[in-house]
């Protein structure tokens, strides 16, 4: 991988160089500040980077500024950041993540921890390759015809600019990274756009984007009273995670996010109004919670809000039924 690693501690640099030598033909480079960063990346723009790692208290740029400027690069807007810092406090890491960081990793790092952790960028950065080449191939194979641009439904898709919306990973590993003092008051959730997969099969998947991302900004701006972090998990679900001991009443914010959709007029590419509106599972506290828990957590609320979706459209064609028979 072409790796940029930004400290201004240059026992860190030094360290990092001498251990990145030993997992793989890795290409590093440094910078010590986030300005010379930004520099170094636009003089390689023929050569984009593949990976970035980044401490957070630096001079005149800290590390969550520098990231959030890395993930305005369209060329850097699903690139692996890992954060690798002194800072362990919980504010710092829902900043981190929220300013776009894949991963975070506290300083002084166990080496087996972090050759774990760049594996696991490494895996990212090889999966998407495979995916661009792929589709350079099914473009080529349909030269001179329109190429489908359909998208699994099943599969995440990463969203921008959207205020405190991360990849699904890198909620992954957020949540992996809260230790269970940290996760005092935490709350997750999610919510399922009804009828996902009709939308899919009739939209373009530039049209099903657009849709999730309309969605979640909707679901975003409702909840913006609020300190969270929000994923899109496929298959129609938003996966959310609340702090400061907010435990949300499910019933009427599925309602507000639904009145605040239908005020959104969301359309399609050819001026149809697709009326989205989406249905919530149980919300789950996660304190006491760890390892294991955690993740069976998120699992149960995304499932749950999956079955509130089937289950809605369940009743309202039972209802249906019922009423041609009456």
């Amino acid at each position: 991988m072409k790796i940029l690693a930004v400290d201004d501690d240059p026992i860190i640099v030094e360290l990092l160089s001498q251990f990145l030598t030993t997992l793989g033909p890795h290409e590093l480079t440094t910078a010590g500040s986030g300005k010379e960063a930004l520099e170094i990346v636009a003089q390689h723009s023929s050569a984009p980077f593949d990976c970035f790692m980044l401490d957070i208290q630096m001079p005149q740029m800290d590390g969550m500024e520098l990231a959030r400027a890395l993930r305005q690069n369209i060329s850097y807007a699903t690139t692996p950041i890992v954060m690798l810092t002194a800072m362990s406090e919980k504010r710092y890491i829902d900043g981190a993540f929220a300013a776009g960081a894949t991963d975070y990793v506290t300083k002084p790092f166990d080496l087996t921890e972090l050759k774990a952790r760049i594996n696991m960028v490494e895996q990212l950065v090889l999966s998407r390759q495979a995916k661009a080449i792929n589709r350079f191939a099914a473009s080529t194979l349909l030269e001179g015809a329109e190429l489908a641009d359909s998208i699994d439904m099943h599969e995440p898709i990463s969203l921008h600019d959207i205020d405190n919306v991360i990849a699904c990973t890198a909620m992954e590993n957020y949540v992996a990274q809260l230790s269970r003092s940290s996760l005092f008051g935490s709350t997750v959730f999610a919510f399922t756009l009804r009828k996902a997969d009709k939308y899919c099969d009739n939209l373009s998947g530039a049209e099903f984007k657009f849709l999730i991302e309309d969605v979640a900004e909707v679901i975003s701006d409702t909840l913006s009273d609020h300190q969270f972090l929000m994923t899109y998990a496929g298959s129609g679900t938003y996966l959310c995670i609340t702090e400061s001991g907010w435990r949300p009443d499910m019933p009427r914010l599925t309602d507000s996010v639904n009145l605040h959709l239908n005020r959104a007029q969301v359309m399609s590419n050819t001026g149809e109004e697709l009326h989205p509106r989406v249905s919530a599972g149980v919300s789950i506290r996660l304190v006491w919670k760890s390892g294991d828990q955690i993740l069976n957590a998120l699992s149960t609320a995304q499932s749950s809000a999956e079955d509130a979706a089937e289950e809605y459209e369940r009743l309202k064609t039972d209802f249906f039924h019922l009423g041609k028979r009456a």
